[in-house]
């Protein structure tokens, strides 16, 4: 009698499509509003516009994520290490050796591509972190882990604030504290940090609304306006003579217009848009054209697609940021659920910030949107995120 052959090897792992299709939806977007926000550059060839150059660094960051998927990520975090101090010699780099724009330090210039350290830093961090977090739970319990994995944060946080970009340093937060807590550090530490973290924010705000010149916390000027302009609070000093006053006030119309603008693009849209590229809020230049292709791109959107195109932007983020959690919960080691909600995090805090900053629920800091916003280092490193994504996915079997 002849046996059935048995077949012992394990089912062949599959992409997680759905998070593939969402990341395609997210780029197909980011290409069609990029083209009607900056589509009247005239007398620029067309591989200098800026959609060709989005989708060169779309095609760049897919070809990356994909080499990612091809090494098991737990091969990949042996040099997590090396990873995490070539990111800081990078934002060390940066401030010795960066270009400026806006009064900041934040890039490398490559001559084909502006390389932003800041980006791959929080790659790195993520690795880093999942590194150092993989071990038994009776380690983690110890005082002194934590202590280091506050080291492991600080470090490349204040290198990122003396760039300065403070939007960059605070999503290093979010990430840090996600992971210790999937790792299971104990609760009372990391409410022990959150109670920290409070107490300086709130020290930083009262700060700038009511700390007299001489007792000031050191920030940048345009920081601290930004904050200002969130808080609706006059410029001007009590006792300021009307000359000062009427300069406080003309920096304040300054400051607060590209939010204002943002505000009404967002609300001019309706249910349905203006249709695309029909947008009067850039037809007629009010939404900067400088920050209309990337910080305030969700406001472009909002405006030529209204709320319902809103709506669409949203549900693609919300299946990235599920089908995260859902890899992270499949994984079948500490390392892959720690990377997987890691991404998740840094997706999130993106997400999160600059949506908020274009409806007013957050302060503008330059952060950018994933996937949506212009510039090559954002969307090389989303895509590489993602990559890691699906590689914890494809490997989570073995």
């Amino acid at each position: 009698m002849n046996l059935p052959e048995l077949n012992l090897n394990p089912k062949r792992p599959r992409l997680d499509w759905q998070l593939a299709v969402a990341l395609l939806g997210l780029m197909l977007i980011g290409l069609a509003f990029i083209f009607s926000a900056k589509s009247g550059s005239e007398g620029v060839a067309w591989h200098n516009q800026f959609y060709a150059r989005q989708f060169i660094w779309y095609a760049a960051g897919t070809v990356a994520a994909i080499v990612v998927c091809l090494i098991d990520y737990r091969y990949l975090s042996r040099y997590a290490v090396l990873a995490y101090w070539l990111a800081i010699a990078l934002l060390i780099g940066v401030l010795f050796f960066g270009s400026s724009a806006g009064g900041a330090k934040r890039w490398i210039d490559l001559g084909f591509f502006k390389l932003q350290p800041s980006e791959f830093a929080k790659l790195a961090f993520i690795f880093i972190m999942g590194h150092f977090l993989s071990r038994p739970a009776g380690e983690l319990r110890a005082p002194l882990i934590f202590l280091k994995g506050i080291g492991l944060t600080l470090l490349p946080f204040v290198l990122i604030l003396k760039e300065p970009d403070l939007g960059s340093a605070l999503v290093l937060i979010p990430i840090a504290l996600v992971m210790m807590f999937v790792a299971g550090i104990p609760a009372r530490y990391i409410i022990r940090l959150l109670g920290a973290a409070a107490l300086l924010i709130a020290l930083l705000v009262v700060d700038v609304l009511f700390a007299p010149d001489h007792w000031r916390i050191p920030l940048e000027d345009y920081q601290r306006h930004r904050l200002l302009v969130y808080f609706g609070r006059d410029f001007a000093p009590q006792n300021a003579s009307p000359e000062q006053r009427r300069r406080a006030q003309a920096l304040q119309r300054e400051r607060s217009y590209q939010i204002e603008q943002a505000l009404i693009s967002v609300g001019s849209g309706g249910l349905t848009g203006k249709g695309w590229r029909q947008g009067q809020q850039i037809a007629l230049g009010y939404l900067p054209p400088g920050a209309s292709h990337n910080d305030f791109i969700f406001s472009v959107i909002a405006e030529e697609k209204g709320f319902l195109g809103s709506l669409v932007v949203l549900s693609l983020y919300a299946v990235v940021l599920l089908s995260g959690v859902r890899i992270a919960n499949q994984a079948r080691d500490p390392l892959g659920r720690l990377l997987a909600m890691g991404v998740v995090a840094l997706l999130f805090s993106h997400v999160f910030v600059n949506i908020g900053m274009n409806i007013r629920l957050m302060p503008v800091t330059g952060i950018p949107l994933p996937l949506l916003s212009y510039g090559g280092s954002s969307v090389v490193c989303s895509l590489i995120a993602a990559g890691i994504l699906q590689n914890i996915h494809l490997h989570h079997r073995t």
